[in-house]
């Protein structure tokens, strides 16, 4: 799919250009813009994708496919990035209550769990002291939305926006956090600066990440719930075009790591039903998750999809993020 390159631009820019609280370097927020896919090229008929995908059955523990998750993101430092900091913190949580009672509403036979998706790693327009365009939330802040949580009997999710940076790097000291059987990860290729995006600047343009990438994650977390004797994790992967997840097909299925291919972009309702199909349901990967943004997809005009529009998607979404 091609990005209207203008808006994406423009979004970004501006996103960049919000500082966040407490810290020296400029935020670069997620705010992806969608444009239709192209039309492919005639080629032969590709197997019709096939789901629910067939992978390792459930174990005790697993979230899915028996809940669904609806998850507020963001960061408390910074009200631009999503609805996790826009407002403070008990206003917060009400609005999530109240998004959680809708989706119960519209599917009482799915139980809801809520969740906080914080950004803890947060790509960057500058360089910084070691030069990785990327700036770590400190255990502070981490341990205060963990409480939250908690407290809202929520989930946490902890986001990585690699920069310059790799998942190698950043994912060893979040370790600790995720040794919780509560908390789980997220990554977000779009601010991965590598393979072919190597040496840009993130929010320049759109980053990649590839399946063995994914797979390393995925075996970090599963040696995790085996030393630990915990429930299965969940690793949220974002997507809203069809290069920033390269190979998908290879990424490895394990009972002890449950992956979301989340469809993370923003637009008409039209649109976003559009690229779900092409980078969700046309490459199955395990389980899919739908983002909704309370500003962007609404900002010219258009209503927000409802959580019956959502639900006649196929396959239907396990995972649901509001930023």
């Amino acid at each position: 799919m091609r990005v209207n390159a203008t808006a994406l631009r423009a979004a970004l820019l501006l996103a960049a250009c919000a500082p966040i609280a407490a810290a020296q370097d400029t935020v670069a927020t997620p705010v992806p813009a969608l444009a239709p896919a192209p039309k492919p090229a005639t080629k032969p008929a590709t197997p019709a994708p096939v789901w629910p995908v067939a992978g390792p059955a459930p174990l005790p523990g697993s979230l899915f496919p028996a809940k669904r998750v609806v998850a507020f993101y963001g960061n408390p430092l910074s009200k631009k990035m999503g609805a996790l900091g826009e407002h403070p913190v008990d206003e917060m949580l009400r609005r999530l209550d109240v998004e959680v009672e809708k989706w119960r509403k519209a599917d009482p036979e799915t139980p809801v769990q809520p969740a906080l998706h914080l950004i803890a790693v947060v790509a960057q327009a500058d360089p910084g002291r070691d030069g990785k365009y990327r700036l770590r939330a400190d255990s502070a802040l981490v341990e205060k939305v963990h409480g939250w949580a908690r407290q809202h009997d929520a989930l946490l999710f902890l986001d990585v926006q690699v920069g310059g940076s790799t998942m190698q790097e950043e994912l060893p000291r979040l370790m600790k956090f995720l040794e919780r059987p509560d908390v789980h990860l997220g990554v977000d290729p779009e601010f991965s600066m590598h393979h072919a995006r190597e040496g840009k600047k993130p929010g320049t343009v759109i980053g990649q990440m590839d399946a063995k990438t994914i797979n390393w994650v995925s075996r970090q977390l599963a040696t995790l719930v085996d030393a630990k004797q915990l429930p299965p994790k969940v690793l949220v992967v974002h997507r809203f075009t069809k290069t920033m997840l390269l190979r998908p097909r290879d990424i490895a299925l394990d009972p002890r790591v449950q992956v979301v291919v989340d469809m993370d972009g923003w637009g008409a309702p039209w649109l976003k039903r559009h690229s779900y199909k092409a980078y969700v349901y046309q490459e199955p990967v395990q389980f899919a998750g739908f983002k909704l943004f309370f500003h962007n997809d609404t900002k010219k005009g258009n209503a927000m999809m409802t959580p019956a529009e959502v639900l006649a998607l196929k396959p239907r979404p396990v995972y649901i993020q509001y930023q």
